[in-house]
């Protein structure tokens, strides 16, 4: 018979885009405000891999990473997603988000997003919130599904979030969770 165990921490880890190089400080400070230092961001880039957000972002939308230093129960996904839509919504002008928040749980195995759109490949997680197996580490590398955003297929996001799951690994090695 199995027998529960608790759930080995994860990395929080955030793709963000924004409307403005200026709301850039302001956005980090507000997500550290919640979920801790930040252990890592990437520069932020003009995001191309698709149109989707230009009309409502006023234009080309800029895109970072982040990842936070403290690990979380990745049970807390869901509640985290709906924290980071309701600072979206602080941060709207005119019915147009300025500030899209992808949170994300990096792990040993993989990397999950939270999304509230329901598609056939995600899982339900709570109050409308669900899970997206985004990418799956095996052979010492990550791998994209055909559903998985144009921008996480990238092999310098693949490679950006293998480094990160060497972080966490070394961490959890570091609090002796490994």
């Amino acid at each position: 018979m199995d027998r529960e165990q608790g759930f080995l921490p994860h990395r929080l880890v955030m793709g963000v885009l924004v409307s403005q190089q200026e709301m850039i400080p302001l956005v980090k400070e507000r997500l550290i405000e919640r979920y801790g230092p930040i252990l890592d961001s990437t520069e932020p880039k003009p995001f191309t891999y698709t149109d989707y957000y230009d009309d409502e972002m006023g234009g080309k939308p800029l895109r970072f990473y982040l990842s936070f230093a403290p690990l979380i129960d990745p049970s807390r996904l869901s509640a985290i997603k709906r924290e980071t839509n309701a600072l979206e919504a602080e941060f709207a002008q005119d019915g147009g988000r300025r500030v899209n928040l992808d949170p994300g749980l990096l792990g040993q195995a993989n990397l999950v997003l939270a999304t509230t759109k329901n598609r056939a490949h995600r899982i339900p997680l709570s109050e409308g919130i669900y899970a997206e197996l985004t990418l799956m580490y095996a052979n010492k590398q990550f791998k994209s599904f055909p559903w998985t955003y144009a921008d996480y297929t990238s092999e310098e996001v693949k490679l950006l979030f293998a480094s990160w799951r060497e972080q966490y690994r070394r961490q959890l090695k570091q609090e002796g969770l490994l």
